[in-house]
């Protein structure tokens, strides 16, 4: 099989596009466990993440055992199983669990990976369009339905969405945006309004605004906001978010600091709420999947979506940390 893979040696950290035998997949079998069931999927498509990125470009502490095959995500075909929950033949899709960190990941022609980690893809979804959405996607829902979770409806006001030209931001635009919610798109890509636009947002912000430090309490506009940025971002976001307002923060691109107050949360009742997409319980794993087969104008994919072949990842990975891309990387395994 060709893969992406990932290694650490005397020879430095790199990542190479190879060919493996299928063999080499670790088994989660051992000898005193030989019952344990596991799963191997044919992988038809994965994405090409940040996460992803940073652990192909070794610019992020992100793989933690070597030899690794990359990829957070990927969704294909059970080709075989000893579990009782998928079939051979049934379309799948996975996000997480610290595969293509701990585990061998998506961004090859096969996975081996535990049963409850898989969600069956819904029927709605094609492979293709499953890894178009991703994690980067099913991240964005997660997102909205934590300000759901919070009451935040369209009628409360505007909802800021932060990394807006990227994976999650691009997403949570479009769902955001059909659901009837008014959304205010940020960004350091000014030159982006019309895609962004075209996503569903009704205005644009330079993320400049918010980047810097800011005061304990600014004036008060939005009724939510999703969040991938962290640091001075979050922490102007939660300043200027509306009394009883909520916040869906899922990300850490611009700092894993958060140098803010107690204010919005203690005078304003600003909710903070964590979206973790790794360790996230199945049960809500598959309602964001199934909340996607209805929310996500799936006509939009093409617009935010780059489609590149498995032999471009690595390629991709270096573009992406330059910052010279935008929206969701669907990547053919089969290319």
């Amino acid at each position: 099989m060709k893969a992406v893979v990932i290694n650490k040696d005397d020879n430095g950290y790199r990542a190479e596009y190879k060919d493996l035998p299928e063999s080499d997949i670790p088994s989660f079998k051992t000898d005193d466990k030989p019952d344990t069931e596991e799963v191997l999927v044919d992988v038809a498509h994965s994405t090409l993440n940040y996460k992803d990125a940073l652990a192909i470009t070794g610019k992020g502490p992100v793989v933690r055992t070597f030899p690794l095959v990359a990829g957070i995500d990927f969704a294909g075909t059970v080709s075989e199983s000893n579990s009782g929950k998928f079939k051979v033949g049934d379309k799948v899709v996975l996000n997480g669990w610290s595969v293509g960190e701990k585990y061998w990941g998506g961004l090859a022609e096969k996975a081996r990976v535990k049963p409850q980690w898989l969600v069956k893809l819904p029927d709605e979804f094609s492979t293709e369009q499953a890894m178009a959405i991703g994690t980067a996607g099913y991240t964005a829902m997660l997102c909205v339905m934590a300000l759901e979770k919070q009451g935040v409806t369209p009628e409360d006001g505007e909802i800021l969405v932060t990394g807006a030209t990227g994976g999650v931001g691009s997403v949570a635009i479009s769902i955001l945006s059909k659901l009837g919610y008014d959304v205010v798109a940020m960004t350091g890509k000014m030159s982006d309004e019309p895609f962004l636009k075209e996503l569903g947002a009704t205005s644009i912000i330079d993320r400049a605004e918010y980047s810097g430090p800011g005061r304990p309490l600014a004036k008060e506009r939005w009724a939510g906001a999703i969040d991938v940025v962290g640091s001075h971002t979050l922490a102007n976001v939660c300043a200027s978010t509306k009394y009883g307002g909520a916040v869906a923060a899922c990300g850490l691109a611009g700092g894993m600091d958060l140098p803010a107050s107690v204010a919005p949360f203690i005078l304003r009742g600003v909710i903070l709420a964590g979206v973790d997409s790794v360790m996230c319980p199945q049960p809500t794993r598959e309602a964001a999947w199934q909340r996607l087969s209805q929310d996500l104008d799936v006509g939009k994919l093409a617009k935010l979506t780059t489609n590149i072949g498995l032999s471009e990842a690595i390629e991709y990975a270096n573009k992406f940390m330059d910052g010279t891309v935008k929206g969701r990387f669907l990547v053919d395994v089969s290319k």
